[in-house]
């Protein structure tokens, strides 16, 4: 290994590049490849495991050279006389990150405050989201450790088509593939409750979808008389809440809850949910974006052929 003291400070910027891939706040993620592959000959052999250990090492070096440096910029930039609290720190060694946006990024970590740990740190994302439906959450989760572990689009893509196939066949329970919210305004947005002979209540403009899904839910359940015997959705309470296709009943979308759910409307859900919807607007927009960060192409047309004419 060279002498890091030999090492020139623009060793990593001969041709003016930036090396920072990401900052936000205190934090600065450094792409370090240029300065290892100087200060190791040997570094295109090493292992996984041994890049890691050197990254740390040399961070851990660097970080008191950096720290040293902040009292002569405390004296010459802010005539602080060397005195300052700046201080350096390593905190983890990251083997490959995805970054979105400020704020928003997912990182495969390999060691963390000198602890080795192989796992996958995410910010931000939105499949995070306490509304984003836990199962389509989880296979996002898995496509991002397998991308950051270095999965090809094509095996992503089969993935995607494995997983497309098991929403649309009725492999995956409907309770599943709701979307999760805790009901806010339903009050706001019911401008007048049905009268007698009358299906559904009357919407105010500008009401949220799941808000109207529950409404509309709870319209069905005193409709088909079933109000007496199961809840209806009230202030305060985690629903699910779905897309639905064509139906007698002209509604787009229904919520319900998973602990009180009536037979009648298990089955009408079963019958008109929009699976497909659920599909495309929640899970693969998503990855569309996902995919465009990558420099992927997500084609919809040929995507279209290969996902939903199964």
């Amino acid at each position: 290994m060279k002498h890091l003291e030999d090492t020139p400070w623009w060793i990593c910027d001969p041709d003016d590049t930036n090396y920072v891939a990401y900052s936000d706040t205190d934090s600065i993620y450094i792409h370090a490849e240029p300065l290892l592959r100087h200060l190791y000959s040997n570094f295109d052999e090493m292992s996984s495991e041994e890049k890691d250990d050197v990254l740390e090492d040399v961070a851990l070096k660097y970080q008191d050279i950096i720290t040293d440096s902040y009292s002569s910029l405390a004296t010459d930039c802010f005539n602080a006389k060397g005195q300052h609290r700046l201080e350096m720190k390593t905190e983890c060694v990251i083997r490959s990150a995805y970054f979105r946006a400020t704020r928003r990024y997912a990182q495969w970590i390999t060691k963390q405050e000198g602890i080795v740990k192989e796992s996958l740190d995410v910010k931000g994302l939105e499949f995070k989201k306490a509304n984003f439906p836990p199962i389509l959450g989880k296979f996002f989760h898995d496509v991002l450790v397998d991308v950051l572990k270095g999965a090809t689009q094509k095996e992503i893509d089969d993935r995607l088509k494995e997983f497309k196939k098991q929403i649309l066949d009725g492999s995956i329970p409907l309770t599943q593939l709701g979307n999760p919210q805790a009901v806010k305004k339903l009050n706001k947005y019911t401008e007048r409750k049905a009268r007698a002979g009358e299906m559904f209540s009357v919407i105010g403009k500008g009401a949220p979808a799941a808000v109207k899904a529950c409404i509309i839910y709870n319209d069905l359940l005193r409709f088909w008389g079933l109000h007496k015997k199961h809840s209806s959705i009230s202030q305060g309470d985690k629903i699910k809440w779905i897309y639905l296709k064509q139906n007698p009943y002209q509604v787009d979308a229904i919520a319900f809850l998973e602990w009180d759910l009536p037979e009648k409307m298990r089955t009408f859900i079963e019958q008109y949910a929009d699976r497909k919807k659920i599909f495309e607007s929640i899970l693969l927009n998503k990855l569309e974006g996902f995919y465009n960060d990558l420099g992927w192409t997500l084609n919809l047309n040929p995507y279209q052929q290969m996902f939903f004419n199964i």
